[in-house]
């Protein structure tokens, strides 16, 4: 009997075995130019409808084309080597300050009310806003799909944009984006700049609102840890929320500092 329960589970771990490595072997290749990019579309999108993507999301996608400008970004992100205050110097944080203190108070009521429900306060949220777009004047001007797509078949980070194509399709299929939606380099979108798959997990409205972004943002904060009153600085509760917002050390910090002086302590 024991070597029978053997042999049926050798069996059956080369029936495992093989499947994975078929599915591997199916799966769509990433690449390191435009080359095969439209051969990667075609796999994709068959890979999307078996998953359940719909005929608007998978048509969308087989109308994008290879973004060289995003893939020309994406290598080149020199600013979060800088020093803080070189980086500081270089984003603007003395303009993003004076602003963000005005615009705290003459929309008072709009913070007070994102801060009465997810705890976070107007600062960090204010410089959040300032850095990633410019207080909405940069929102970018890329289409967001092609973006997404590219840096998905793009060797070098395939995974997380997978990911995020995924809940990009999804957000196409639900009519919350189009194939049209235009973005930043990297797909953001909004005037706090969001990827695809924290609209879907953290998105209240249309984000190009600033109230509705500025919500969101206040919700994946809280999402990740933030708790009403406890402060934000390096070392304190809740700088942890911030380094989920963005990995660059220089940002995190400087999104710390400028919050804490717009907040006037």
């Amino acid at each position: 009997m024991i070597r029978g329960w053997q042999i049926a589970t050798s069996a059956l771990a080369i029936v495992v075995m093989v499947a994975t490595l078929t599915a591997e072997a199916n799966a769509a290749q990433c690449g390191n130019g435009p080359g095969g990019f439209e051969a990667w579309k075609e796999q994709f999108a068959g890979e999307a409808r078996a998953k359940g993507v719909g005929a608007t999301a998978t048509d969308a996608l087989m109308q994008t084309h290879y973004a060289s400008a995003t893939i020309a970004a994406d290598r080149g992100q020199r600013s979060f080597g800088l020093s803080l205050e070189q980086f500081m110097a270089k984003r603007g944080s003395a303009t993003i300050v004076a602003r963000g203190r005005s615009l705290k108070q003459s929309q008072a009521a709009m913070f007070a009310s994102i801060q009465q429900r997810y705890g976070v306060p107007p600062g960090p949220l204010i410089a959040i806003w300032g850095m990633e777009s410019g207080f909405g004047s940069q929102r970018g001007n890329q289409n967001m799909l092609s973006s997404i797509a590219t840096l998905a078949y793009d060797c070098r980070r395939p995974e997380f944009f997978t990911e995020q194509l995924y809940a990009a399709l999804k957000l196409i299929d639900r009519g919350s984006l189009s194939g049209s939606t235009r973005g930043s380099m990297h797909g953001e979108i909004g005037q706090t700049q969001f990827m695809p798959k924290n609209v879907l997990a953290y998105g209240t409205g249309n984000l190009d609102v600033a109230a509705n972004a500025l919500a969101s943002t206040a919700n994946f904060l809280r999402a990740n840890g933030w708790r009403a009153g406890a402060g934000y600085q390096p070392g304190e509760p809740n700088f942890a929320a911030i380094e989920a917002w963005n990995a660059a050390g220089v940002y995190q910090k400087a999104i710390a500092i400028m919050g804490r002086q717009i907040d006037g302590q």
